[in-house]
């Protein structure tokens, strides 16, 4: 509670995260959920087109195939978006970055929109493409501006916001996508359109806030605008500490430059840090929780829920992450990283467990379908206490300011590559596997709960320099890293 109040005195940082935030990783919850609603009607509205263009209807599996494509497009969007965010953040700036990203969602909107008018599913298409690419690149920079900006008592709290942003993207695209709202066959554009709001909204807020002073400083050499910046994001606190901590990390990173993300492979001294990132970032998108929500309908069918409600209850699927991350933004600089990370995969195993049998037993033990219900919430909560948000940490405290760009890189295609690949096979594995369709997932959250727990190192309250040296004995046993100051050369660490 100390750290919440400390977080609200700082009102500056407190608005950063809400104008970072509405146009970053909120608008990659946003547009992952509001596609489910119009469905049919974007369906059938590419059969009409082909109808008017050709005379003739488009056939079934065609139409499957369009739209296959709508959908797979913003993964892909997503992961030429984590390509492009590090050369951004490098060239741009951390802020300047999530700035120039609405290009993107102000051209998609506009296709979107008009797409019905023309006549034509290809802007659907392309629209659904440049959503993606911002997403890739939101998510990307959000948490590496807030994970800067924060002072380390609030780092992991703060950086936890991108996660509470991501999940109540999701709560409302299943909110404004419900039927009595935007998911008409008539107003179907206007809700892929919506995007729109929270880019404006970044656009009227964010030139406001201050850049990231880690990046003002040992990117661009700017002492003083990183003095102004910290001064209007910590308020009246004392500096003098904080900016010692600064010079020391620009010390540490003096001569260096911004690193290639296949350059993080091959040295040593990053080792460690990798091998986190990939498996632990991995396994967020391997751990079963798409599935899940995938999984949510048919089950909800079973468990006796009219099939006009059923979009009412998966509200709450989404209500149970953002509620699980908003208790983890809480709790996170009490019990540490490896805590969150190690026990919520733990939940995730046994819930998961739980739900194979039920979905085993449901056709003759009445209560199971009800069983498998309760499951289904409790494994989201459980991803949402953990994996959710705490994996998107990763990057911005195990890499220092040199590697971090190229870490977000890594760690962003890992994630979307993951994701398109996921949706891609999950209709193969469910036929497969059917009721043991879960037993995949189990394996992998198993993996992610021993790693968490023996490999992973806790970086709690520790500056970046201090998190630099732990991962250093790490990676190289029996030596020893001392600091050194090479004096007040300026850092031009702008080349990826």
């Amino acid at each position: 509670m100390r750290a919440l109040r400390r977080l609200v005195q700082g009102r500056v940082l407190l608005l950063t995260i809400c104008a970072a935030g509405i146009g970053g990783t909120f608008q990659f919850g946003y547009n992952l959920s509001i596609i489910n609603a119009p469905t049919l009607h974007i369906q059938e509205f590419t059969n009409e087109t082909w109808r008017t263009r050709t005379g003739q209807p488009l056939p079934d599996h065609l139409v499957l195939l369009v739209w296959s494509f709508i959908v797979s497009l913003y993964p892909l969007g997503g992961l030429l978006g984590a390509l492009l965010a590090g050369p951004l953040a490098v060239t741009l700036g951390r802020k300047k970055s999530l700035l120039v990203n609405n290009v993107f969602v102000l051209a998609a909107a506009a296709l979107f929109g008009f797409s019905r008018r023309a006549g034509s599913f290809e802007m659907i298409m392309l629209g659904r493409l440049l959503v993606g690419i911002s997403a890739g690149v939101g998510m990307n920079v959000q948490p590496m501006y807030l994970g800067e900006s924060a002072p380390k008592e609030l780092r992991g709290a703060v950086a936890m916001t991108s996660a509470i942003f991501t999940a109540l993207g999701l709560v409302m695209g299943q909110v404004v996508g419900l039927r009595e709202l935007l998911g008409g066959p008539q107003v179907w554009p206007l809700l892929l359109a919506s995007c729109l709001v929270p880019g404006v909204l970044q656009l009227a807020s964010l030139p406001l806030l201050p850049e990231s002073p880690r990046y003002l400083l040992i990117d661009r050499g700017d002492p003083a605008a990183c003095r102004a910046a910290l001064q209007r994001l910590r308020g009246p606190a004392d500096l003098a500490g904080e900016l010692a901590e600064l010079e020391q990390e620009r010390a540490v990173c003096r001569g260096g430059r911004a690193r290639r993300p296949w350059e993080l492979f091959r040295e040593r001294a990053l080792r460690r840090q990798v091998a986190s990132l990939v498996v632990l970032g991995g396994a967020m998108e391997l751990c079963g929780n798409d599935a899940m929500y995938a999984y949510a309908s048919a089950v909800f069918s079973q468990a006796g829920i009219p099939q006009d409600k059923i979009q009412y209850a998966a509200i709450g699927t989404g209500g149970c992450e953002l509620l699980a991350t908003l208790l983890s933004c809480l709790v996170i600089e009490r019990t540490g990283r490896r805590v969150l990370l190690a026990g919520g995969y733990g939940l995730m195993t046994c819930w998961g467990s739980v739900f194979t049998v039920a979905l085993c037993l449901q056709g003759s033990i009445s209560w199971m379908p009800y069983l498998a219900m309760a499951c289904i919430f409790a494994f989201i909560l459980s991803f949402g206490i953990g994996p959710a948000g705490v994996t998107g940490i990763l990057a911005t405290e195990l890499f220092d300011q040199m590697t971090r760009p190229a870490a977000y890189m890594v760690c962003g295609s890992l994630m979307w590559t993951m994701l398109f690949l996921v949706g891609l096979v999950f209709p193969f594995i469910m036929e497969g596997l059917s009721h043991f369709i879960y037993v995949p997932f189990l394996c992998v959250c198993v993996c992610a709960a021993v790693y968490s727990a023996i490999f992973l190192p806790e970086t709690r309250g520790r500056s970046f320099v201090e998190i630099s040296e732990d991962l250093h004995r790490l990676n190289f046993p029996g030596r020893s890293r001392g600091l050194a100051w090479a004096g007040p050369e300026v850092v031009r660490s702008t080349e990826l």
